[in-house]
């Protein structure tokens, strides 16, 4: 059923996308994060995957495979420039997953906000 329902969005999909929002584009909302470091960015921002067990990599290969599909993610070709890479995945024991942001190198480099 979900199949169905993705496949009939992505075939009607100029019903549903603008030129600022694209059907494959999920924003929830956008921050500016201004940092106080020039590229090339430090090697903390430049970090490579997690380890995980076998039963959570698979659990993560079905997530990114899903999330391909759906053009949320993309795959980098080994040529392509990454300037922060910190994506990770989490596995809950139920099979479930969702992915999120490891920002925490980030905060070294970031200028706080005035409030």
């Amino acid at each position: 059923m979900k199949e169905k329902l993705i496949e009939l969005l992505f075939k009607y999909k100029n019903a549903f996308e603008t030129d600022k929002e694209p059907l494959r584009a999920i924003i929830a909302h956008e921050v500016d994060i201004i940092i106080n470091v020039q590229k090339p960015y430090p090697p903390l921002l430049r970090r490579p995957a997690y380890p995980a067990s076998p039963r959570a990599r698979e659990a993560l290969e079905v997530h990114i495979k899903e999330l391909m599909d759906l053009r949320v993610l993309r795959k980098v070709g080994h040529n392509e420039q990454v300037e922060v890479t910190t994506p990770v995945i989490i596995t809950w024991h139920n099979g479930k997953s969702r992915m999120v942001g490891d920002l925490r190198p980030l905060n070294t480099y970031s200028i706080p906000d005035r409030y």
